[in-house]
C-alpha cells in the first residue's frame, strides 16, 4: 500500500506535458482545483473529466501507474461517500432502518468522490510530469511579486518542494521499516482496523528518528555548498516560455471558462 503513493515522484518523460513550464502547471493545477469545486452538476463534471483524460493522455503516463495513488485513499473516499449519503437530509430513497438514503444525499455523495478522485489524479500529474528542480523554481517565479510586502517566496517554494519531494523517501523508509519488524515477528495484516493502527504504532519512533536524520543530512549538505537563501543566487536554466506553453495557457482559459459559463447559464 505504501508503495501505491505517488504523490511526489516523478515519472520520466518527454511528452507535450513534460516539456511545459513548470508555472504554467502550477497556475494550470490550481485553476483546475478552483474549478473543480465550483461544479455542483453532473453536466458540469464533463469538463473535468475529460480534461483529465485528456492530459493524463498527453503525459504519457501509464494510467495503471496514475490511478494506484488512489488506492491509500480508498478508505477515505468510501468513508466521505457514506456519511455524505446518510447525513444530509431531502427525498428520501430508501429508507435502512434508523438510517435514510436521500436524493440531495446520494448526490453529494457522488459529486465529493468525483471531486477527490480528480482532485489527487489532477495534482498527481504535476509532481508526475515536473522535476522537483523545476517545481522549486516555478513557485519561486509566480511568488516572487510577493517579495515586496514582505513574503519570503524563495523559502516557501523551497519548503513545498522539500517535502513533496521526501515523501517517496519516507516512504521506502516505512517500507524497511515495516519489512525490518515482519522479519522479527510484527504482524500488520491481522485484526480489525484498530488493531492494525495500533499495530503501526511501534512504526512511529524508527520512522520520526529517521525523518531527523535526513533532514539533518540535507541541512549540512545545504551549509557546506554555501547556501544562504537567494540573495545574489543565479540559475543554470532559465525559465522561458515557449509555444506551447502560450497554447496550453490558452487552453486552459478556455477550460476554466467553460466551468464558470456552465455553472452561470445552465
Amino acid at each position: 500500500m505504501i508503495r501505491d503513493i505517488t504523490l511526489g515522484q516523478y515519472y520520466p518523460g518527454e511528452s507535450w506535458i513534460h516539456r511545459l513550464d513548470a508555472r504554467v502547471k502550477l497556475v494550470a493545477t490550481l485553476l483546475f482545483i478552483v474549478g473543480l469545486f465550483l461544479v455542483d452538476d453532473y453536466p458540469g463534471f464533463i469538463c473535468p473529466v475529460l480534461g483529465t483524460i485528456l492530459v493524463i493522455s498527453m503525459a504519457r503516463v501509464p494510467v495503471s501507474y496514475m490511478l494506484r495513488g488512489l488506492t491509500p485513499v480508498f478508505f477515505i473516499i468510501v468513508l466521505t461517500f457514506i456519511i455524505n449519503m446518510f447525513m444530509i437530509t431531502g427525498k428520501v430513497l430508501v429508507y435502512l432502518g434508523p438510517l435514510t438514503i436521500t436524493y440531495e444525499g446520494l448526490q453529494t455523495a457522488v459529486f465529493m468522490a468525483l471531486r477527490l478522485i480528480l482532485l489527487i489524479v489532477g495534482s498527481s500529474v504535476l509532481t508526475l510530469t515536473t522535476k522537483p528542480v523545476s517545481l522549486t523554481e516555478g513557485m519561486e517565479r509566480l511568488l516572487a511579486p510577493l517579495k515586496k510586502i514582505g513574503v519570503p517566496a524563495h523559502e516557501l517554494a523551497m519548503m513545498m518542494t522539500i517535502a513533496l519531494r521526501f515523501i517517496p523517501t519516507l516512504l521506502d523508509e516505512t517500507d524497511k521499516i515495516m519489512k525490518a519488524q515482519m522479519a522479527r515477528g510484527a504482524d500488520f495484516e491481522s485484526g480489525n482496523i484498530f488493531a492494525r493502527a495500533k499495530s503501526l504504532i511501534p512504526l512511529l519512533v524508527p520512522l520520526f528518528i529517521s525523518a531527523f536524520r535526513i533532514a539533518q543530512d540535507l541541512a549540512m549538505a545545504m551549509e557546506s555548498r554555501c547556501y544562504h537563501g537567494d540573495v545574489g543566487r543565479t540559475h543554470m536554466h532559465v525559465m522561458k516560455l515557449a509555444a506551447r506553453d502560450y497554447i496550453s495557457i490558452a487552453a486552459f482559459i478556455i477550460f476554466f471558462a467553460a466551468i464558470i459559463f456552465e455553472k452561470i447559464y445552465f
